[in-house]
């Protein structure tokens, strides 16, 4: 499992949120500004975490983006799995992918990996990360 840009700039923007939120509406420009990303390219994040109900979008004057959930209600994995598609470490997890009998030794292995990432990243959510940056000192 790799993390593209599009699920770490999508926890950004979260945190982002999250941090603001007092403030009601956010504009896309000041998001940007702060994240040092092009809005163009945050626009694209920001209409997949609308359209699955996690943030409200309103343009024009006065609008902007706000979270649509509290923040300790949103999982790090579910923003991941919203914007990345699977966490599988392996193809042969997905529901899509055929498994091929040479690898039936290691399925259970791959599952078990699976089960601990998804569980780590649902354990984390947005709150926790706006309250205490993690330290991270190992990698998975």
């Amino acid at each position: 499992m790799l993390v593209s840009t599009k699920g770490r700039y999508a926890l950004r923007v979260m945190i982002d949120l999250a941090e603001h939120q007092a403030q009601g509406r956010i504009p896309l420009k000041d998001i940007a500004a702060r994240q040092e990303v092009s809005e163009k390219y945050l626009e694209n994040i920001l209409s997949v975490l609308v359209r699955s109900n996690l943030l409200a979008g309103m343009r024009g004057k006065g609008g902007g983006y706000t979270l649509m959930v509290p923040p300790d209600q949103i999982r790090v994995g579910q923003v991941l799995r919203i914007t990345e598609g699977s966490l599988a470490p392996v193809s042969c997890l997905d529901n899509k992918a055929s498994t091929s009998p040479a690898d039936a030794p290691m399925q259970e292995m791959w599952a078990e990996l699976d089960h601990l990432i998804n569980d780590y990243l649902d354990g984390i959510t947005i709150a926790d990360l706006v309250a205490k940056p993690r330290s991270f000192d190992y990698v998975i």
